[in-house]
C-alpha cells in the first residue's frame, strides 16, 4: 500500500485488524490536545462539567464512528466518499479547509510538546528545535503508509495509556483543589458551549471516518472501533485535562506537566501523544492535498504537510490561548458536514459505488455531479445554523438543519446534477 493512497483499496488488501483501527483512533486522541480541551472548560462544577463532557464525547464519536462503515464498504478515502454527497467540487472545498485547519492541529501539537520540554530542560530557547524535530519524525513514520502507522501505534499507544495513568495519580495525589460543588453554579448557556466544544473537538477526527476504516473488511467492526477508540479515551482525558490544570493553575501544559511534578518520564509520555496524533494529522492533509492535485506524489504531499506543520509550530504558541474558539470554529464547518454525510449515506442508504467517485481510465468525468444542490445547501444551512444558534448550542440544532435540508432537496430532484467537464 502507498503511504497516500487516493484510489479504492483492493478487497484483499482489507486485512486491518479492528484492533489497529481501534489503536488509530486512540493513539489520535490519547493527546495533549485532548487535555487541553479539558483544560478550556474552567469555572464548571465536577458534577456539570463531567456531564458536559459525556454527552459531548459520545455524542461526537457516535457521529464519527456511523461513518466508519462507508470506508469499508467503499474503500476510500472520506474526502473521495464525500464526492458523493457534495459533488466533485463541494468536497474538494471540504478538502482545502481540512488541508488549512490541520496545519494548526500540527502546529498546536507541536507547540504542546516543546512547551513541555523546554520547561523540563530548563531551556525554553530549544523548543523551536523540539517541534521541529518532533514533525519530521511523524513525517517519516506516515511516508511508511498505514501498516508503519499501524506498527508504530502498536508501540506507542500502550505508552500512550502509561501517560494516561501517569498524570491522573498526579492529579489524585496533588495536594490542591479540584473543581467542587463550591464552583459557581453554571450558566445554561456556559454549559451549552463546553458541549458545543466537547462535541466539536471529536468532530475534527470527522473527515478521517473512511481513511483508515477502509482496510478493514468488516463494517460493523469498523464502527466499534472507532467509536469506542474516540469516546473511551475523550471521556478519560478531557476530565483529566480540566483537573490537571485546575491542580496546576494554569491551562499551559508544560505549567501542568512540571506542578504535577510528573518528571522526565511523565513528559516524555505525553510529548509522546502529539507524535501519535501527528500521523493522522498529517494523512488527513496529505490524502486532501492528493484530491486537490491528484498528480502530486506521496513524499511531496507527505513532506510539504509535515514540513510546514513543524515550520509554523514556532508561530503559535499564542494558539493555545484560543483552542476553544478555534474549536467551535471548526465545529461550525465540520458538525453540518457530518449532518449531510450521515443523511447521504446512512439515513438516504445511497448505493454508491466506488468507480462512480473517479475519473475512468479514459478521462471521463466520474458519476457525481461538479456541485450537489442538496450537498452544498445542506452545509450552508447547516453551518449558519450552528453559529445562530450558538446561545441555546449549536450542535444539534445544525445537524438537524444540514439533514433536514439535504433530505428534503434530495428528495425534490428528481435530475441528475451537472456533470464535471472533462479536463
Amino acid at each position: 500500500m502507498h503511504s497516500v493512497e487516493l484510489g479504492p483499496v483492493a478487497p484483499a488488501d482489507q486485512t486491518q485488524r479492528p484492533l489497529d483501527l481501534f489503536l488509530i483512533f486512540v493513539g489520535a486522541n490519547i493527546v495533549a490536545t485532548t487535555l487541553q480541551i479539558g483544560a478550556s472548560l474552567p469555572g464548571i462544577a465536577l458534577g456539570p462539567a463531567l456531564g458536559v463532557i459525556a454527552a459531548g464525547s459520545i455524542g461526537g464519536a457516535l457521529l464519527v464512528a456511523l461513518l466508519a462503515p462507508v470506508g469499508s464498504r467503499l474503500r476510500v478515502p472520506s474526502i473521495v466518499a464525500a464526492r458523493a454527497a457534495l459533488g466533485l467540487h463541494g468536497a474538494q472545498v471540504v478538502a482545502g479547509i481540512l488541508f488549512l485547519t490541520n496545519f494548526v492541529w500540527i502546529a498546536l501539537n507541536n507547540v504542546i510538546a516543546a512547551s513541555i520540554v523546554s520547561r523540563l530542560a530548563g531551556a525554553p530557547a530549544q523548543a523551536g528545535a523540539c517541534a521541529v524535530a518532533l514533525g519530521l519524525v511523524a513525517t517519516v513514520i506516515v511516508l511508511g503508509g498505514p501498516k508503519t502507522v499501524g506498527a508504530a501505534d502498536r508501540f506507542a499507544v500502550p505508552l500512550l495509556g502509561v501517560s494516561g495513568v501517569v498524570v491522573t495519580i498526579a492529579c489524585l495525589r496533588a495536594n490542591s483543589p479540584v473543581p467542587s460543588a463550591s464552583a459557581a453554579v453554571p450558566t445554561a448557556g456556559g454549559l451549552l458551549r463546553g458541549f458545543d466544544v466537547v462535541f466539536g473537538y471529536q468532530t475534527s477526527w470527522l473527515l478521517m471516518f473512511g481513511d483508515y476504516s477502509r482496510y478493514t473488511r468488516d463494517g460493523r467492526q469498523a464502527f466499534a472501533a472507532v467509536f469506542w477508540g474516540l469516546a473511551l479515551t475523550a471521556l478519560w482525558f478531557i476530565p483529566l485535562g480540566l483537573v490537571a490544570s485546575t491542580v496546576a493553575g494554569s491551562p499551559d501544559p508544560g505549567v501542568m506537566v512540571q506542578r504535577l511534578g510528573l518528571g522526565w518520564w511523565g513528559g516524555t509520555l505525553v510529548v509522546l501523544a502529539t507524535l501519535t496524533t501527528n500521523f493522522v494529522n498529517i494523512y488527513m492533509s496529505a490524502l486532501a492535498v492528493k484530491s486537490l492535485r491528484p498528480t502530486t506524489g506521496d513524499a511531496t504531499a507527505v513532506w510539504t504537510i509535515g514540513g510546514l506543520g513543524a515550520g509554523i509550530s514556532i508561530l503559535s504558541s499564542t494558539w493555545l490561548d484560543q483552542m476553544a474558539t478555534f474549536t467551535l470554529l471548526l465545529a461550525g464547518l465540520f458538525v453540518p458536514v457530518g449532518g449531510l454525510l450521515l443523511a447521504h449515506f446512512v439515513i438516504g442508504r445511497h448505493g454508491d459505488e466506488p468507480a462512480d467517485l473517479y475519473r475512468g481510465p479514459d478521462g471521463t468525468p466520474p458519476g457525481v455531479g461538479a456541485w450537489s444542490l442538496a450537498g452544498m445547501l445542506a452545509w450552508i444551512v447547516g453551518a449558519v445554523t450552528f453559529y445562530v444558534a450558538q446561545p441555546i448550542g449549536g450542535v444539534t440544532p445544525s445537524l438537524c438543519a444540514s439533514i433536514a435540508t439535504y433530505l428534503l432537496i434530495r428528495g425534490r430532484r428528481s435530475t441528475t446534477p451537472s456533470r464535471v467537464p472533462p479536463l
